[in-house]
């Protein structure tokens, strides 16, 4: 896949103005079309239909600005353009793009509000808007967030369909015909004799006609490519070893560079004697970093093992340096002064606690690394004109930004050519591995640098998924859920990640209660309230963010309360879910499981319900407690996405949030000791084994009004849904994780 270049006048931001404590956007600053980056492109016989769609006599391509980490993204976006443009696979390239303000994600900017998924009251829709008009104005280009499919799924088909029919104008005034007798195929225009005009054949006539905006999108009972299991464009080189990523780029005169920096994140480095490294055959050079050291050698292997031989003197960490500190933080967060928000608040929720039994729980979420196959890579050329730099990365235009502010160049003189990645799982929104290669290349101008961290390194300075501590009181009656009191206490995930990229967040940060308090259940007297614990270790987004621990913490304790109550744990749930998707949710996977089916010895199901990025998601888990230990035999999945693009790719990222889920909380955790994570490499931050997979089935909903992504979302119930099953079968009541610290899994 090539990347294409782009050079051309910085972006400006447009049109904001403060009024009353809020901020009002002009309605022509946000109606006005963004700049086409394509239209430099495509030369006097190209046409660039849109940002997303150049036709040249030479070739179709498709732009997919959407970053792809092994969830199928260049995929769909490139099958939601064919569907309106009528292409098949073969007939068109596609690239990544270079980044530009024409790429801002419309659904991101709407999971920020503070209200519901199912909430389209006046107020939500309006603040959904105006975050909306806030993303286009500043250009967000994003990839996360469940969100590349919302994005795309509307302006993807329009880019296509726009381009279709401007290439029908085109061949009409070559043929004398009119537009409506043509017909479009495979990509060409066919005339009304049956006699076919490749796309390409088109493009100079195309270019200069102004593109046919007003253009129906096609309804589904016309769709060739939604819809239906399609193969994957990258299967062949997946298959076959030959897909290239980030750490596979190679460049003439090319230096290798591998880091080391404090062990103790965020902590100084005092000294450092890079002599041991200097004298090792191949390497060339120790460049001093903030907090660290880079050495750079002929190759990767030496890079590594050089950075280890500089003998250096590290200062403290800035958090407590011992595990127990940190639990000991969050422990005394659960203050007044460090009330976040009270983000559910239904009933009466004190005089029901008062008037009852009350049963309480405390539930631990621990720091989890991301840990991707792919360790992090940048390799960056410095020179007087302009900055390469080739990545993968969810946030291109930050990323521009954050290089030029090193090496001195405009933003727009920073060329990005993103690559597929390895797996991300949150790890490629971060800035830190291309700031570094960057300020190694700004010393070495002229000449590529290659920067990989080892497996340990990319362990050691991972920024990991937040801790977290839940406080559950409840009351039971009658043989129901009578009330529901959550308190989660954690640091800002919101403000560690983006403070490092240089934004501030203000007001509360809703992950540190996603998943528990966006729940739509019916509980009588239900109460939800955030306390933001100080910083702790630096921590970023991992795969469902707040939603893997606190979706934890409630389900389990809503568990609890229903064994409590006597009552059936899917019964239950279904009877105190509001009537909509969810409640349908768990009614599919009721049936999908055979829910109350009689179990042999020693098996036991657990049920979890979460909610993340708009997606009901429930999940049954069954285990078998054998004289071994705890065996996963069988899970069972329903989630409504709204639309399903493809099939096969759905059960399959739904299957994959599974494993992942699973297995993260069956052994994953990432502990500090004298400041610094104990957990190197995988085998002490392991997965879950081949052998310990269980067979998993899906249901797929389209009930909902809206179209959502799958890639986070079956992350979050997995871990409920196996504590609830593990309590099933054995009686054992586990409230942290990893699991595995209570129980052994085989």
């Amino acid at each position: 896949m090539g990347t294409l270049r782009r050079l051309t006048r910085r972006s400006v931001l447009i049109g904001s103005l403060a009024v009353g404590g809020g901020v009002a956007f002009g309605s022509w600053a946000v109606s006005r079309p963004a700049e086409n980056p394509l239209e430099e492109f495509a030369g006097a016989d190209g046409a660039a239909f849109n940002p997303w769609v150049l036709v040249t006599p030479d070739e179709i391509r498709l732009i997919t600005p959407h970053a792809d980490f092994g969830q199928g993204a260049a995929q769909m976006q490139a099958m939601l353009i064919a569907e309106e443009m009528d292409l098949e696979p073969g007939q068109f390239s596609i690239d990544f793009g270079q980044p530009a303000k024409a790429y801002w994600n419309t659904a991101l900017a709407e999971e920020g509000v503070p209200f519901m998924s199912t909430d389209e009251s006046l107020p939500a829709e309006a603040m959904r808007a105006l975050m909306g008009a806030a993303a286009k104005l500043m250009g967000l280009q994003i990839t996360g967030g469940s969100t590349a499919v919302p994005d795309s799924f509307d302006k993807l088909r329009r880019a296509g369909a726009v381009a279709r029919e401007t290439l029908k104008r085109a061949a009409a005034a070559r043929h004398g015909v009119h537009p409506d007798d043509l017909r479009t195929g495979a990509g060409a225009v066919i005339l009304p004799d049956g006699a076919r005009v490749p796309y390409t054949a088109l493009a100079a006539d195309a270019a200069k006609i102004t593109p046919v905006t007003d253009v129906p999108l096609r309804p589904p009972a016309q769709w060739r490519l939604i819809g239906k299991p399609q193969p994957r464009l990258d299967m062949v080189a997946k298959c076959t070893g030959t897909q290239r990523y980030g750490i596979d780029v190679s460049l003439p005169g090319m230096i290798h560079a591998a880091v080391r920096m404090n062990p103790r994140k965020g902590g100084a480095l005092k000294g450092f004697d890079p002599a041991p490294a200097l004298a090792m055959p191949g390497v060339s050079d120790v460049i001093e970093l903030p907090g660290g050291i880079a050495a750079l050698a002929t190759d990767t292997w030496t890079a590594m093992r050089a950075a280890e031989a500089v003998i250096c003197e590290w200062g403290a960490a800035p958090y407590p340096p011992e595990q127990a500190g940190h639990w000991e933080v969050l422990a005394g967060s659960f203050t007044e002064d460090r009330l976040d928000r009270v983000w559910r608040d239904e009933g009466e929720v004190e005089a029901a606690l008062a008037d009852g039994a009350v049963i309480s729980a405390e539930y631990r979420s621990p720091y989890v690394a991301h840990a991707p196959l792919e360790p992090l890579n940048a390799t960056v050329l410095v020179t007087e004109e302009a900055v390469e730099v080739w990545t993968g990365h969810q946030i291109p235009r930050m990323l521009q930004r954050h290089v030029a502010a090193i090496t001195g160049h405009g933003p727009e003189q920073v060329i990005l050519h993103n690559q597929f990645i390895g797996g991300s799982f949150g790890h490629r929104l971060e800035f830190e591995f291309v700031r570094q290669a960057a300020m190694i290349a700004a010393r070495k101008p002229g000449t590529p640098i290659k920067l990989t961290y080892s497996r340990e390194e990319d362990f050691a300075q991972d920024f990991p998924r937040h801790i977290a501590m839940g406080r559950g009181r409840g009351v039971v009656r009658e043989g129901r859920v009578e009330a529901l009191d959550l308190a989660i206490a954690a640091p800002s995930v919101t403000a560690s990640q983006m403070g490092r990229a240089g934004l501030a967040v203000p007001g509360p940060d809703a992950q540190i209660v996603a998943g528990a308090w966006n729940n739509p259940y019916d509980i009588p007297n239900f109460r939800v309230r955030g306390y933001r614990a100080p910083e702790l270790a630096p921590v970023s987004s991992w795969r469902s963010v707040g939603a893997a621990g606190a979706g934890f913490f409630f389900d389990c304790f809503l568990d609890e309360l229903i064994h409590a109550a006597g009552a059936d744990p899917m019964a239950e749930r279904i009877r105190l879910m509001r009537p909509g998707p969810a409640r349908k949710v768990l009614e599919a996977v009721a049936q999908l499981s055979n829910w109350g089916e009689s179990l042999s010895p020693g098996v036991g199901r657990g049920v979890a319900f979460v909610e993340s990025f708009g997606v009901p998601v429930a999940e049954v888990v069954e285990v078998k407690d054998t004289p071994d230990g705890i065996r996963i035999s069988r899970v069972w999945v329903a989630a409504d996405v709204g639309r399903v693009v493809d099939p096969g790719n759905i059960e399959n990222l739904i299957q994959g949030g599974v494993v992942f889920g699973l297995g993260h909380a069956m052994n994953a955790e990432i502990t500090y000791s004298d400041g610094m994570a104990e957990q190197r490499n995988y085998h002490d931050h392991e997965a879950m084994r081949l052998n310990q997979c269980p067979e998993i089935f899906v249901r797929v909903l389209e009930g909902q009004g809206r179209v959502r992504g799958i890639g986070e979302p079956p992350v979050p119930p997995a871990a409920p849904a196996l504590a609830n099953a593990i309590f099933a079968a054995t009686g054992k009541r586990i409230r942290e994780l990893p699991l595995g610290r209570h129980v052994t899994f085989v």
